[in-house]
């Protein structure tokens, strides 16, 4: 297998590269905003016809394939296609059942589904599952994941996606053993633009963040208070003239994230491990260096972890 598609297609936007088998190098790459959310509503508007929806979803994928063959060379027709994210959901290609902790965290034991090749592709389309707890649920980061070598040691790890719906995966000998979700970023969003907290904050421009005290200030009061009382920190700062709306604004996000860090910061993992991208690992290591966790923390680029993952998924499926 000298190439591979790497498909990454979530809930709001899409994501194909051809990958280069050996060092994993991204030849090429097509990003649009027709997520698996616009395809769901796209295919309900066209009568929502079960016995056609997979036909449908690759109909999309199989476009933007035969846009990268033709740029780069048609002899990729039998390149195999992975996808992982919402493509297995129930708004998605095809829905599939989650993988029931605990599992390998190398990917190995994951739920696959096999689609053979066929005229508009040759190389075989295998689709990634999500995996569960009782209560809790992963789609793609169960992927990345696999793609953290989190099997060097025997060390409990916890790893850490940020995200609007942040994912914080515990493992254990090499099996994940325990899954929690915190709607962090969905909930900046909410307080910040669709509450009564939105008068009290405003977004930094370009310019730099010369000191982060209030950002830190944020994540010490949100890891030891209540938040639903703390919050409100946000409004009478306005109202008392005790930080600019800029200033609100890093306190609001220090805080939402040093709640979710809340219990992290009082468990006695060997290992923290954050898997993001550039936009959220300032933000998360200043965090947990605030929290006292820098000597335990590791960093992990989520897009390398994602195709390292996929790659990985793939040689056992093939």
């Amino acid at each position: 297998m000298k190439y591979f598609f790497s498909c990454d297609w979530g809930t709001s936007a899409f994501r194909l590269r051809l990958i280069e088998s050996d060092g994993l190098k991204v030849l090429s790459e097509i990003k649009t905003n027709n997520g698996i959310a616009v395809s769901f509503d796209q295919w309900k508007t066209s009568g929502g016809d079960e016995s056609n929806r997979v036909w449908f979803y690759q109909s999309y994928l199989f476009a933007r394939l035969k846009e990268m063959k033709a740029a780069i060379d048609d002899t990729l027709h039998e390149a195999p296609v992975i996808l992982s994210g919402m493509a297995s959901s129930s708004i998605g290609m095809m829905e599939l059942p989650y993988k029931e902790i605990p599992f390998r965290c190398d990917g190995s034991d994951l739920v696959l589904q096999t689609i053979t090749a066929g005229e508009e592709h040759a190389g075989k389309m295998i689709i990634i599952s999500g995996a569960r707890s009782e209560v809790d649920a992963v789609r793609g980061e169960e992927t990345m994941l696999a793609g953290c070598d989190a099997v060097k040691d025997g060390r409990e790890k916890l790893f850490i996606f940020p995200g609007t719906h942040s994912k914080h995966m515990l493992v254990e000998k090499g099996l994940v053993t325990n899954i929690t979700t915190y709607i962090t970023g969905e909930l900046f969003d909410l307080l910040s633009n669709k509450s009564i907290l939105s008068a009290s904050v405003k977004k930094r421009g370009e310019e730099a963040v010369e000191d982060d005290h209030f950002f830190i200030e944020g994540v010490i009061k949100g890891s030891i208070s209540n938040l639903s009382n703390s919050v409100f920190q946000v409004r009478t700062n306005q109202l008392f003239n005790k930080l600019t709306p800029q200033e609100n604004y890093d306190f609001l996000s220090g805080l939402l994230i040093g709640y979710e860090l809340k219990e992290v910061a009082k468990s006695k993992t060997a290992a923290i491990v954050l898997v993001c991208g550039e936009g959220l690992k300032n933000a998360y290591t200043r965090a947990l260096g605030a929290l006292g966790l820098s000597e335990k923390l590791v960093y992990q680029n989520a897009d390398d972890a994602l195709i390292k993952g996929q790659w990985r998924i793939i040689r056992h499926a093939l």
